[in-house]
């Protein structure tokens, strides 16, 4: 554990209750949340899928004991391609980064914040791609992007009114993914904020994947919807946020731990919402977030793999 991070364990709790989803949070020194286990298989629903794809590219991952350049702003533009992969809507353009090499792999389908699909976003794709995971970056704004808050806010509450489009968005990306000779039929799915909200909204909407992390995403406490989740959940939170708040964090993590989910949950003490994507606005963020991507690595490692 990097110096300057404390950490509180819960321990394991009994199986109980299911459900949640939220918006916005913060940063800091760090408590953590283990607890028990929960894991089992996946079933995806068949929506078809088409792609414009972007060339495997040889991507150089980032050295042990240092934060990507993605999220220090310090990244080159984007080096995959856009990929159509919801019927449903041809407005619709995720980003795929892919790996050298014939596989098999993990996937992670990433999940943007609350202004759409950016060049920081499709730049931890590559980043994933990297490290050896076929990533795609789904759009669920029809291809738009918020410019100002109010822009941001709107595309928020337009997409939220539909979940249930959003589930078919995610589960059409899954199909994808899994349909891929260099996948090995693992998938995982992440998002910050807004998407990390979703994500976990995703976890609920049944055993479509194999791991979910949350950067700074709306929580729920309610132990019997959470029991519908039947992998590890990752999340990362900030001391300073108030959307979700640490005792908002805490009590999801006790919801969990009733609800026999397995759980690698920090706050990392004295950062804000958005610390981890963007790291670059405060010198405090470096180490917290370079804990939280060793953790996140590890997380992916055991629960989806890769080559």
């Amino acid at each position: 554990m990097p110096k300057g991070l404390s950490n509180r364990r819960l321990g394991p709790g009994p199986p109980g209750p299911k459900e949640g989803v939220d918006i916005m949070a913060g940063i800091t020194p760090s408590r953590r949340f283990s607890v028990p286990v929960a894991f089992t298989a996946f079933i995806i629903l068949a929506v078809a899928a088409l792609a414009i794809h972007g060339q495997q590219i040889p991507y150089a991952p980032t050295p042990e004991g240092e934060i990507p350049e993605a999220i220090l702003g310090e990244a080159g533009a984007p080096r995959g391609g856009d990929l159509a992969y919801f019927d449903e809507d041809q407005a619709t353009r995720g980003y795929l980064a892919e790996p050298e090499g014939p596989g098999p792999r993990g996937a992670v389908i990433l999940i943007h914040e609350w202004n759409g699909l950016v060049d920081r976003v499709r730049q931890v794709a590559d980043a994933l791609a990297a490290e050896g995971y076929v990533a795609l970056a789904a759009d669920l704004y029809s291809g738009r992007t918020g410019s100002n808050r109010d822009e941001n806010m709107a595309l928020v509450r337009e997409t939220l009114d539909d979940m249930d489009k959003i589930i078919r968005n995610l589960d059409a990306a899954a199909a994808y993914l899994r349909g891929r000779p260099d996948v090995n039929g693992k998938i995982g799915a992440m998002g910050w904020c807004y998407g990390g909200g979703v994500a976990l909204s995703y976890a609920l909407g049944g055993e479509n994947h194999d791991a979910t992390a949350i950067f700074y995403g709306r929580l729920l406490d309610d132990p019997e919807r959470l029991s519908a989740i039947h992998h590890e959940i990752y999340g990362t939170f900030a001391g300073l946020d108030r959307g979700p708040s640490p005792e908002q964090v805490e009590g999801f993590v006790a919801a969990l731990r009733q609800a026999g989910v397995e759980n690698d949950v920090h706050i990392y003490d004295d950062v804000n919402h958005g610390f981890w994507l963007y790291v670059e606005r405060d010198p405090k963020n470096e180490e917290p977030a370079l804990d939280a991507w060793e953790r996140l690595k590890a997380y992916l490692k055991r629960t989806i793999g890769s080559d």
